[in-house]
């Protein structure tokens, strides 16, 4: 993928329309937050005034494939239930809330009456209110018992930054009821010397499944108390809890209740979750308990426009292979943020990449000190690996109404208060409709109208995507997609629950019916030992180390500046052989950095400040055999196939790409060692027959069938939640295990995360929806917004845009349509 910056002085076609100066910010809204004032709704400009001003000028408004207006909704107010304390009702009432929705006392009903819970609701539509009120009554009620500390809750964020925002939420909105709720946060960040407190007095403890993992439940007998009286576990933003990052939080959750059951307690759930499909159901496989779901949004809501943008081809250049060469969704959202900055407008632009942030943050910057020199300050990059201090000080900014303007990763998406936003730039479709609308939804937070633009990024779904708006907007989201039973991620929660305490034969009803299976295989590993109490682990080393939950696998790989030794960020091991190769580009915090070595052995990268003409992509090659077909069914003479497979990966170059246009500037070769991964992969198959029926020819083949390959894997987003970097693909004119041309997509973690298994089972609406767009593009040959890839190892070559359309035309004309799996 190319990430072209655009430096000052560009030509005029890369310019922001607005010029004039800018020094006043719209005023921070307010939400459900306590203790900060309301923004005067008539003061902000309307959605759609913002959207006519960024419209405006040469060719802009050409760039707006799609406006959607979704229009306001009144909300429904309910009363809470007479079992919440009425000193809790009261510390709400105070903060501004003077009825509860009626989604809010529904689940609140629920957890009262000892049921795990779901809200599954739209944003800002109050779901924290709703798992608090009965959490808060809970602790003010413990807080009254004679003997011990009373009740205890846990809550569990995905990212450091929302556990660290929810506190202060806790903090304020419990106020009132003094010292009966201690909130307090446990993870990496926190104080040596706060843990012993934290442990032995804080009754509401804000953590993340990693510091659960790796932390809280190998040293349980220290938080034997807290568990023995832990009454509700809250999971924020459980719909992110998907494919392998799922599985292991589900199985944390399985160890978590069973050391409770060992303490006594048998805690409540309750889960918050962006809209997504059957809630119910992906809770329940999430926590392995009985689950209600809440989906009836009673909050209200404002107006919201919602544009769809497709940035103009640039005739004058072109890339690959001479395809059209489209203007970077990088670089037009620099150009958007910087207009909406200009004019006031406070705004987050949501990147799905790390040095995506930082590049548009760069680009607005500059922009910004040709209108105004005091603008520039008020625009910030927002993403992971950043160090704690980092963080809190950007966090702090965006609270205080200091940044007007923000570049932001996936980290800033799941939940954390940004209230006071006018409008988000959404910078490439995020993989999954759950995402795009929990995005979008970060605007508007105080029920005023607001603007979201979707920028498609020169990728087959998202050309697909906004030019089928109905794909967006008249479909539900998604499924969420997570397997707890996949053997890579169950065998170390095993290893780490028998290190807590000895496993039994009760236990294997709790981890799942794949545990009876891998034990065997545990023992001969010589992990676990039989003796007569159960399984035991048998290392020195903790068990937990045996896993990193976020799927990466392995430690992070810290990179150093050269010349200081100072350590800049971090970035996963799976990902360093493609991020920080020796010559890579690398950025952080606005500044550009060549990476000199990369020390595998030492998970170390050093890098040296440099000022680069160009950025780097790097380049792979992958084979790939079967071990095992599950499962198979006829397309006419041919077969659609899932099942067990070997991956053989190996980065072997990278380009250097010259910025703004993306131009390849040349190719270097790099020797780093391969990589084998076992996982789960979808294939088809099609006969000579079929081929003849479709006009390919050997010429052709490979070209037809890589084609169909790259634009399955840049559709499958559509139909699984997952990413197109989640997966990927290999195809064969002649395959030796099937014997014949075959096209592979497989899941691209240990095990597999089931998101093949998804395009097995939704395979004719899957690649249909592949054909159709590759024929719907306007290119002759093929380009980015079709079948060419960004991480083709082979150089996109060789690519057949009219025999990929012609093969699965003729595929589709015999397949059949696999049932939905029961799950």
């Amino acid at each position: 993928m190319a990430f072209n910056h655009l430096p000052a002085g560009a030509h005029d076609a890369f310019r922001p329309l607005s010029r004039t100066p800018v020094t006043h910010s719209v005023p921070m809204a307010n939400t459900h937050g306590p203790g900060r004032p309301t923004a005067d709704a008539d003061s902000r400009p309307t959605p759609g005034t913002v959207l006519d001003r960024l419209s405006r000028g040469p060719f802009r408004s050409a760039r707006i494939t799609h406006t959607e207006h979704l229009p306001p909704r009144a909300g429904r107010h309910a009363v809470w239930p007479d079992r919440i304390r009425t000193d809790v009702v009261a510390a709400i009432q105070s903060a501004g809330i003077g009825h509860p929705w009626e989604h809010q006392a529904a689940a609140a009903e629920h957890a009262l009456d000892g049921e795990s819970v779901v809200v599954a609701t739209g944003t800002a539509s109050g779901k924290s209110l709703a798992y608090l009120a009965p959490v808060l009554s809970a602790l003010a009620d413990g807080a009254q018992a004679p003997n011990g500390r009373g009740a205890t809750a846990l809550y569990l964020a995905p990212t450091k930054a929302l556990a660290a925002d929810q506190r202060r939420a806790v903090r304020d909105l419990a106020a009132p009821l003094g010292n009966a709720v201690r909130p307090a946060v446990y993870d990496g960040d926190t104080p040596v010397e706060e843990r012993e407190w934290v442990r032995q007095y804080a009754n509401y403890v804000l953590t993340n499944p990693d510091m659960l993992h790796r932390g809280i439940l190998p040293a349980h007998p220290r938080w034997s108390s807290f568990l023995r009286a832990l009454r509700y576990v809250v999971i924020d933003e459980c719909h992110t809890y998907r494919g392998v990052f799922g599985s292991h939080v589900a199985q944390v959750l399985r160890r978590l209740r069973r050391l409770c059951a060992r303490y006594g307690s048998e805690p409540v759930f309750l889960l918050a979750s962006a809209t997504a499909s059957d809630p119910a159901a992906a809770a329940s496989r999430l926590t392995g308990v009985p689950v209600t779901e809440i989906t009836d949004d009673a909050s209200p809501r404002g107006e919201v426009v919602f544009a769809l943008w497709e940035p103009p081809l640039l005739t004058e250049l072109r890339g690959e292979k001479g395809a059209p060469v489209r203007r970077t969704a990088t670089a037009e959202t620099a150009d958007l943020l910087t207009d909406l900055v200009v004019q006031g407008v406070r705004t987050v632009a949501f990147v799905r990449s790390r040095r995506g942030a930082e590049l548009i943050s760069v680009i607005t910057q500059e922009r910004l000190a040709e209108v105004d020199r005091s603008l520039p300050r008020r625009v910030a990059a927002y993403r992971g690996g950043y160090l704690p201090e980092e963080r809190r000080a950007l966090e702090r900014a965006l609270h205080s109404g200091e940044l007007l303007g923000l570049a932001a990763t996936t980290a800033l998406e799941l939940g954390v208060d940004v209230s006071g936003l006018d409008a988000v730039l959404i910078t490439g479709y995020p993989g999954t409709r759950a995402s795009l609308w929990q995005q979008a939804g970060r605007a508007g937070r105080s029920g005023q109208g607001a603007l979201a633009v979707l920028i498609a990024r020169d990728d087959p779904l998202d050309t697909y995507l906004v030019h089928h708006p109905e794909a967006l907007f008249r479909q539900p989201v998604e499924a969420t997609v997570l397997d707890p039973d996949n053997p890579y991620v169950l065998a170390p929660h095993l290893c780490a629950a028998a290190e807590e305490l000895p496993l039994t034969e009760a236990d294997l009803e709790l981890f799942g019916p794949a545990t009876e299976e891998l034990l065997p295989q545990l023992e001969a590993a010589k992990l676990l030992r039989r003796r007569a109490a159960g399984w035991h682990w048998t290392r020195r080393e903790r068990a937990s180390d045996l896993t990193d939950i976020r799927g990466g696998g392995g430690r992070p790989v810290q990179i150093v500046e050269a010349a200081t030794g100072r350590l800049l960020g971090t970035v996963d091991e799976s990902a360093a052989h493609t991020a920080v190769h020796e010559g890579a580009v690398h950025l952080h915090q606005g500044r550009t950095y060549l990476v000199r070595h990369l020390d595998l052995e030492g998970s170390a990268a050093l890098v040296e400040a440099a000022d680069p003409p160009f950025s780097t992509t790097a380049r792979d090659t992958t084979s790939i055999s079967i071990l095992e077909t599950e499962t198979e069914i006829p397309w006419g003479s041919a077969r659609l196939c899932f099942g067990s497979v070997e991956v053989t990966n190996q980065v072997v170059s990278y380009l250097r790409r010259k910025l703004i246009t993306g131009e390849v500037l040349g190719e270097a070769k790099l020797d780093l060692p391969p990589r084998t991964l076992r996982t789960r992969a979808v294939w088809w198959t099609v006969t000579e027959d079929q081929l003849d029926e479709a006009r390919i020819n050997p010429e052709i083949l490979g070209g037809a069938l890589h084609a169909a390959e790259h634009a399955s894997i840049g559709m499958l987003p559509l139909f699984a939640t997952c990413d197109r970097w989640d997966i990927g693909g290999v195809s064969v004119p002649l395959h030796p295990d099937t014997l014949l041309p075959t096209v592979f997509v497989y899941d691209g973690h240990p095990g597999g995360a089931g998101f093949a298994e998804r395009a097995f089972h939704t395979a004719r609406a899957w690649l249909t929806a592949t054909r159709d767009a590759i024929a719907a593009c306007e290119c002759e040959a093929g380009c980015p917004s079709c079948i060419q890839s960004p991480k083709c190892g082979n150089g996109n070559d060789p690519l057949h845009k009219r025999g990929a359309i012609r093969l699965l035309t003729r595929l589709l004309s015999e397949s059949a349509q696999p049932p939905n799996p029961a799950a």
